[in-house]
């Protein structure tokens, strides 16, 4: 028996819902980030920020869209290339899926307004 062929021991489906999750989770752990959200409008809960990260999966592919709230005093530029860059990692690691996008719109928390 030849240890290094691989089987076929069946099919693995991700739901969309566990990809948003990884994604809006990532971009919680970017230091800076106050809080995300998939629309401006919705409402901004941390604890339930997955839920509002939209992803598109095409085949081994992902593209997400997210806004987030930033924390004050912090460099725009560079929190949302951080977050990008930790969605980016953490869809390769955690998943296997190649992020070709990840669109970061900075809006305000309804909460702060």
């Amino acid at each position: 028996m030849n240890t290094n062929e691989a089987k076929n021991i069946g099919e693995i489906y991700i739901a969309d819902e566990v990809v948003s999750a990884v994604a809006g989770l990532a971009a919680l752990e970017v230091e800076g980030v106050k809080a995300v959200a998939g629309k401006p409008s919705e409402n901004f809960n941390s604890k339930h920020a997955y839920k509002k990260v939209k992803v598109q999966v095409v085949g081994a592919f992902v593209y997400v869209d997210m806004s987030v709230d930033i924390k004050y005093g912090y460099s725009i530029p560079k929190v949302t290339r951080q977050i990008q860059e930790k969605v980016i990692t953490a869809l390769q690691n955690m998943i296997g899926l190649t992020c070709k996008e990840v669109n970061v719109r900075v809006v305000v928390a309804p909460d702060v307004v």
